[in-house]
């Protein structure tokens, strides 16, 4: 109690504010970047961080760097060369274990290039199909892809954001030179297989089976729409089954909604009328199938106050996020479409029947939504943090298939020019990015619209709450408690950084975690005179190491409702696996940068 006292009011009321920060971000739907931002003002209108001070983190290097590797992603993305290698790479399997190595290998190794975030989102659609023709079960295959692009994250410098920020901070704060592009493969490539031989080993009993394989892609993709027959409508006195409504493969008409009088369990014999509000449950061909139909409209008029001729617009998939701030209000109150110039039309929730009209559901994270918008639509919200995944339905907008193996040359340049020492990380991304809209790989405005504002904003304002933590002695507070419960070990000590490391990155953002944890281990290290670089790369692995919760690393919460995951299946196979690869790195990191 004394040494807290000792801080003074400045270093007590830091500490409040990082508790106040982790217990918001792991409680509420607050952005995170709101939060920090709010953090970061109080601790400049106190006086506690200078403007200067507080504002540095805008202009770190590495936070630029990050921002320019989100434009050469696009170049990727935009050009199909992702998605090609990823069909190129998967092949056949034999079974379940087959399935899960040849997924995980090339996941890893993309990963390990890429931001994960847009590895993963490209990967759900095709892993679904491939799985569905080889009779897998996708319960089995989802969790290890997720898994497999956190770990291929940490065997370089740009694999992860977090590899970057922390790299970073080393450099400013110790003025010595940080880790080379491929210096962390020496951990890294050991974390990799430390997940994927767990996964191959454990997983028939850690890994859930919700259901049978036709079944999970069944509830996977399936819907729940309503149509309207219009009035005048060829529908209009036809059975069901005249009108075709029997045929389509995975949907069932479940009710009839006929001017306030619901009509269950439809006979095919019963005779449709104008107006007739009839509420289907399908998968997602047959659900785009019932818009094809003459005389069937979407239920919803709010099809009819978007702008534009309907032939002009086009159906989008999109997932909501956590953060998005529509979570808990109903379409109707959280108006849906006058926020996103779009309309929901159909929305799946795990495979199960959500009751109710559209407008009167109540949103929740991991809702599949079916959106008829502009095109403009997915260029606007792909990079929101409002929607995890958002697919356009269609080829409306064509990939450059052409240049992809001139946009993967450009990486593979980038990377021998970073690596090699030639350029720097941020020289040779914005050489890449350059390249990338030159060629066309990408466009002006894609590029423009890559960079994740929200994450840019949380890394930054991270910066100045970690250098008021050191600056007030805080984090030097926080670093002889763990060296005193380490008994002067720096073993234990290292341990003991990366349990704190990944209980934190486990409630929040792996970017917070990684940077507030950041001037705690440099102290610990300071005042046991020991290498500090080993406590970086133990912080580095540890934000990442977000195995055990959903909402632990975005890859986890994308995957969740595709999977029909609930969220004990993150714990049983996440929890040993988390304490698995934090041995496997506080044995193997003192060894490869000593103390």
């Amino acid at each position: 109690m004394a040494d807290v006292l000792a801080l003074g009011w400045q270093g007590i009321f830091t500490l409040g504010l990082v508790l106040v920060c982790f217990m918001l971000l792991a409680r509420t739907r607050i952005a995170p970047d709101i939060v920090t931002s709010g953090v970061l003002t109080l601790l400049l209108v106190t006086g506690i961080l200078t403007p200067t001070e507080a504002l540095a983190g805008f202009s770190n290097p590495a936070m630029l760097t990050v921002a320019v590797l989100y434009v050469v992603v696009t170049g990727l993305t935009e050009t199909g060369a992702v998605g090609w290698i990823s069909q190129s790479l998967l092949g056949r399997p034999r079974g379940e274990i087959s399935a899960q190595w040849r997924l995980m290998l090339p996941v890893a190794a993309l990963s390990a290039f890429l931001n994960n975030t847009p590895v993963v989102a490209i990967f759900i659609p095709a892993l679904i199909d491939w799985a569905k023709r080889n009779r897998l079960r996708l319960s089995k295959l989802l969790i290890p892809l997720s898994y497999a692009s956190i770990a291929g994250g940490a065997c370089t410098l740009i694999g992860t954001s977090t590899n970057l920020v922390v790299n970073g901070l080393y450099m400013e704060r110790t003025g010595q030179a940080g880790l080379g592009l491929f210096e962390l493969a020496w951990i890294g490539l050991p974390v990799v297989v430390t997940v994927v031989l767990f996964i191959l080993l454990a997983g028939r009993w850690l890994l859930p089976t919700r259901a049978s394989a036709a079944a999970a892609f069944e509830d996977v993709r399936r819907y729940t729409v309503e149509m309207l027959v219009e009035p005048n409508s060829a529908l209009a006195g036809k059975s069901i089954e005249q009108a075709g409504l029997r045929q389509l493969p995975g949907l069932f008409l479940v009710e009839i909604d006929r001017q306030g009088s619901i009509i269950p369990a439809v006979s095919s014999q019963e005779s449709l009328q104008a107006n007739d509000r009839l509420v289907f449950a399908g998968v997602i061909d047959s659900v785009m199938d019932l818009q094809r139909i003459r005389g069937l409209v979407p239920a919803t008029d709010q099809v009819f106050k978007l702008e534009g001729l309907r032939r002009d617009r086009c159906f989008v998939e999109v997932v909501l996020s956590n953060k998005c701030p529509l979570i808990g209000l109903t379409v109707r109150a959280g108006r849906f479409r006058a926020r996103y110039n779009a309309v929901i039309i159909a929305l799946s929730r795990n495979g199960e029947r959500v009751h109710g009209k559209i407008g009167d559901i109540a949103l929740l994270p991991g809702d599949t939504l079916l959106l008829e918008s502009r095109p403009e639509f997915v260029l606007q919200q792909r990079d929101a943090r409002d929607f995890l995944v958002v697919s356009q339905l269609g080829d409306e907008h064509p990939l450059s298939h052409e240049r992809a193996p001139l946009a993967i040359a450009i990486v593979v340049a980038m990377v021998v020019a970073a690596g090699s020492g030639w350029l720097t990380m941020l020289e040779a991304a914005l050489l890449a990015a350059g390249a990338m809209i030159i060629s066309r790989c990408t466009q002006g405005r894609v590029a423009r619209r890559a960079p994740d504002r929200q994450v840019l904003a949380v890394i930054a304002t991270s910066f100045g709450i970690a250098a008021a933590l050191e600056k007030t002695g805080a984090a030097a507070l926080l670093a002889s408690s763990l060296i005193g419960l380490a008994q002067g070990s720096p073993w234990l000590s290292l341990a003991l950084v990366f349990t704190a490391t990944a209980l934190l990155t486990a409630l929040a953002t792996n970017n917070v975690a990684a940077v507030l944890a950041f001037p705690i281990a440099l102290d610990t290290a300071a005042q046991m005179g020991v290498n500090p670089m080993a406590f970086m790369v133990v912080v580095m692995i540890a934000a990442s190491a977000s195995f055990a919760t959903p909402i632990g690393y975005q890859t986890n919460l994308m995957v969740f409702s595709v999977g029909g995951y609930r969220f004990a299946d993150f714990v049983r196979i996440g929890t040993p696996l988390t304490v698995l690869v934090g041995a496997v790195t506080v044995l193997l990191v003192p060894l490869i940068w000593p103390f």
